[in-house]
């Protein structure tokens, strides 16, 4: 039987959150908590959690001025990564993990709005067994970024 995981949410605002993952999450017994980013953040201690899903947002990873959360949020990314959790970005948290692991997140020549297909590239990766191997997905991107090394991109 596989190891129940300690699944932690990062979650940028209220109207993004995990939809279908969560009912994945729940439907096979994992356990799940949040770090509501907007409002009055606290981060978990690491050693009670075994998984990090980073979800999006309309900010940038760039404006810590506004958002002064963003240092402390990269920096447990970071900590996370070098404990060997496992760590999903979603939008804005693919864009996290690039930076914080020495990728770079620069703004796309134009901005992705609206539907448009994703392809999952890795279809050996236990959660995505049973997606299909394109569908769409609305997008709002004005940044894009590189994938740091001995990272896998997953879509």
């Amino acid at each position: 039987m596989p190891k129940k995981l300690n699944i932690h949410c990062l979650q940028h605002v209220s109207f993004e959150g995990l939809g279908c993952i969560e009912n994945w999450i729940l439907d096979n017994g994992h356990s799940l908590t949040y770090t509501k980013l907007y409002d009055n953040p606290t981060f978990p201690d690491l050693d009670s959690i075994d998984a990090l899903i980073i979800m999006g947002g309309p900010m940038s990873i760039h404006d810590e001025a506004e958002f002064s959360w963003l240092k402390t949020e990269k920096e447990f990314i970071k900590s996370a990564i070098e404990q060997h959790k496992k760590a999903i970005g979603i939008c804005l948290g693919s864009q996290l993990i690039s930076s914080v692991l020495g990728g770079s997140v620069y703004p796309n020549n134009q901005k992705e709005i609206g539907w448009f297909p994703v392809a999952v590239l890795d279809t050996n990766t236990e959660i995505l067994k049973d997606f299909p191997k394109s569908f769409p997905v609305f997008h709002w991107h004005g940044e894009t970024f590189t994938i740091p090394e001995n990272a896998i991109q997953l879509m």
